[in-house]
Order: structure tokens, then C-alpha cells, then sequence
């Protein structure tokens, strides 16, 4: 699990094919890996992967033809910035949401403008994740934990405060470009809920009086 906070911005060496899918290397720049060990999970611009070599200030991991095909990793090349997280220790300060690192889909960067030092950005999903993403609900673009202001059918804004963009890979991102979308895991759960509400037992009417449904 992540919190969806970026800890630092890194760069992707180069991607490697091997045997149909890819190996990817990345320069994690100045992210502390002393306490990384072969195995464990980093968040690359939201995307969980399991570190398999370990270098002074990078690692590679294997990259399957499914996260590919279903996250914007397939479409990066070198020198890419990427937004980078080590996973959640249980000590650690949740400062994000619960973020699993399982993108859902990739969205696009529809419009960026200024609002005063900040920066309004509105996004676009797929008609399928639209139903996850509520007003001032949680959501994962490229890892980044961000509050949704609106929604208007698959497109969604949100503001960006000065350092998330110059903490973040938001700074190399530009208006048309890919981005990979995690919603809320907690909305996914209660569309689970309501579905099986009748075999269940669940109270709907309960869910939406408590703002769930």
C-alpha cells in the first residue's frame, strides 16, 4: 500500500525488453533506497512494481504485458520523469488516502490553468472509472493523491498548489498527455456493497443517509 504523497521524482533509464515484456530501469534521483530490499514494492508514478536489482540510486523491475497495456508505462522512453513512492510502513503518517498502486485506467490531461499561484486541472477517464470519482473525494493521478473539486460526466478537475507541481512529474506534464487514474478504493467497495445489497441484507437506504451510495 502507498499514501499517494510523492517522495521524490525520478527518471526512467531505459526499458528493456525481455522475452515479450519489459524490464524497466529507473534513476531514483534522491530517494533514500537504504531501507529497500530486493522485493519490495516502489510506486512508480503509481504503478506498484517489485524491485528485482538494487543500485546506489536505482533499480529495475519487470514490467508484464498487462501493466503495459493497462498503465502509461508502456508509452514512457528515456529520460521520462516519473513520480516515485516506497510503500507504507504501519508507522508511517497516512498524509494521502489508501493508494494500492493498481491503476484502473489511463486518463489524459485535458485543460491547465492558473488560479492564482495554484493551477486548476481537468482530466478526463473512461466513461467506466467516471462513476468512482466524486466532488471532494480522493484520487491517484500518476501516484499523486488529489482531492476531486468537480465533476462533470468523465472529466473532473482538481488544484494543484505550487509544490505538488514542482515536487512532482506534474511539472513535465502538458495538456493532452496520458496519465494513469487509481480511483478510491472505499467507492469500490461500496458499489460491491450495494450490488449484493438484496442477497446481503446490506441497507441502502442506510449508505446513502451516511453519504456512501
Amino acid at each position: 500500500m502507498f499514501t499517494g504523497i510523492i517522495q521524490s521524482v525520478g527518471r526512467i533509464v531505459r526499458l528493456e525488453p525481455r522475452g515479450g515484456d519489459v524490464r524497466l530501469h529507473v534513476d531514483t534521483a534522491d530517494l533514500d533506497l537504504a531501507d529497500v530490499q530486493l522485493g519490495d514494492s516502489i510506486a512508480v508514478s503509481g504503478v506498484c512494481l517489485t524491485a528485482v536489482t538494487l543500485e546506489a540510486r536505482g533499480f529495475s523491475a519487470d514490467v508484464s504485458n498487462e501493466t503495459l497495456s493497462l498503465t502509461t508505462l508502456g508509452r514512457h522512453k528515456a529520460g521520462d520523469p516519473v513520480n516515485l513512492e516506497k510503500a507504507l510502513r504501519l508507522a508511517d503518517r497516512l498524509g494521502g488516502h489508501l493508494v494500492s498502486g493498481h491503476v484502473d485506467g489511463v486518463g489524459k490531461v485535458v485543460s491547465i490553468t492558473p488560479d492564482g499561484r495554484s493551477q486548476r486541472w481537468t482530466f478526463e477517464v473512461p466513461q467506466a472509472l467516471a462513476r468512482y470519482i466524486a466532488a471532494k473525494g480522493s484520487v491517484c493521478i500518476d501516484g499523486t493523491s488529489l482531492t476531486v473539486n468537480e465533476v462533470s460526466g468523465a472529466r473532473f478537475g482538481v488544484n494543484l498548489i505550487p509544490h505538488t507541481v514542482e515536487h512532482t512529474a506534474f511539472h513535465a506534464r502538458r495538456v493532452g498527455d496520458a496519465v494513469n487514474i487509481e480511483v478510491d478504493v472505499i467507492a469500490r467497495y461500496v458499489e460491491r456493497l450495494i450490488g449484493g445489497s438484496q442477497a446481503s441484507g446490506i441497507d441502502v437506504n442506510f449508505l446513502k443517509q451516511h453519504g456512501f451510495a
